[in-house]
C-alpha cells in the first residue's frame, strides 16, 4: 500500500482548537530543526509515566502532586505538537503518525490511571472503571476513524486539552482537600470526579456508537430479496 492510498480521517476538534492550533504553529515554527516529531510523541510517552509516578509519589509527599501537573503541561506540548510541526516542515507520515501517535496515547492512559490508582486518592475499583471506559472510547474513536473516515478528537466540545485542565485543576484541589462531602457522606474527590467520568464517558460512548452504526447501516444498505435470487 503506497501512502497516497492512505484515506486521513476528516478530524472533530473541541472548542478551543482554533486558539490552539495558532499557538502550536507559533511553537513549531521556532522550535529547533534539531528537534522532529518522533522526539515530542517520545516527550509525551514519558510524561505520561511522570504523570502517574508522581501520583503515586504523592501518596508518601502530597507535593509530588505538582510534578504531576508538571507532567501533564509536558505531555500537551508533547502530544499536541508531534503533528503540527510535521505538518508545518512537510514531514508527514499520515500511517506512521497515526498509529505511533495513538498507540503512544493508550499507554499514556494506562500510565496515568495505573498511577492514580495507587495513589490513594482515587479507589483501584474506580480507576479500572475509568480505564475501561476510556479504553472503550478510543476503541469506538478508531474504528469510526476507520470505517467512517471521522477521526473524533472531542465529544460535546471537550477534547484532550480540556481534559487535562480539569484534572490539573482537580490535582490542585487534592492539595487543600482531597475528599468532599455529599449528603452528609465523605468521600474522595477523584472517586467522585472517577464516577462521574465513567458514566459520562459511557453515556457518549453508546451515543457515538448508536450515531455510527446508524450511519454505516444507511451507507450500506442490503439489495431487495429478489434482486439476489437467481431466475427460474
Amino acid at each position: 500500500m503506497s501512502v497516497t492510498e492512505f484515506g486521513e480521517a476528516r478530524r472533530v476538534m473541541s472548542v478551543s482548537a482554533a486558539l490552539e492550533r495558532r499557538c502550536l504553529v507559533w511553537l513549531a515554527v521556532r522550535l529547533p530543526s534539531g528537534i522532529s516529531s518522533d522526539h515530542l510523541t517520545l516527550l509525551a510517552l514519558l510524561a505520561m509515566l511522570m504523570t502517574g509516578a508522581s501520583y503515586y509519589a504523592a501518596r508518601f509527599n502530597r507535593f509530588a502532586l505538582f510534578a504531576a501537573i508538571v507532567g501533564l503541561a509536558m505531555n500537551w506540548f508533547g502530544d499536541s505538537l508531534d503533528g503540527t510541526i510535521a505538518r508545518v516542515r512537510r514531514q508527514q507520515r499520515p500511517r506512521y503518525g497515526f498509529y505511533v501517535d495513538h498507540v503512544v496515547d493508550c499507554f499514556g492512559v494506562l500510565f496515568l490511571v495505573s498511577g492514580l490508582a495507587v495513589s490513594g486518592y482515587m479507589s483501584p475499583l474506580v480507576a479500572m472503571g475509568v480505564l475501561i471506559a476510556l479504553f472503550m472510547l478510543l476503541i469506538e474513536v478508531y474504528l469510526a476513524a476507520y470505517c467512517l473516515t471521522v477521526f473524533r478528537m472531542s465529544f460535546w466540545g471537550i477534547g484532550p486539552t480540556e481534559l487535562r485542565l480539569l484534572l490539573a485543576i482537580g490535582t490542585l484541589a487534592l492539595l487543600s482537600d482531597p475528599t468532599v462531602d455529599i449528603l452528609g457522606r465523605s468521600y474522595r474527590l477523584f472517586d467522585v470526579g472517577g464516577v462521574i467520568a465513567i458514566a459520562a464517558i459511557g453515556f457518549t460512548v453508546v451515543v457515538s456508537v448508536a450515531r455510527h452504526v446508524r450511519a454505516l447501516y444507511l451507507a450500506e444498505p442490503l439489495s431487495p430479496r429478489h434482486l439476489l435470487m437467481p431466475e427460474s
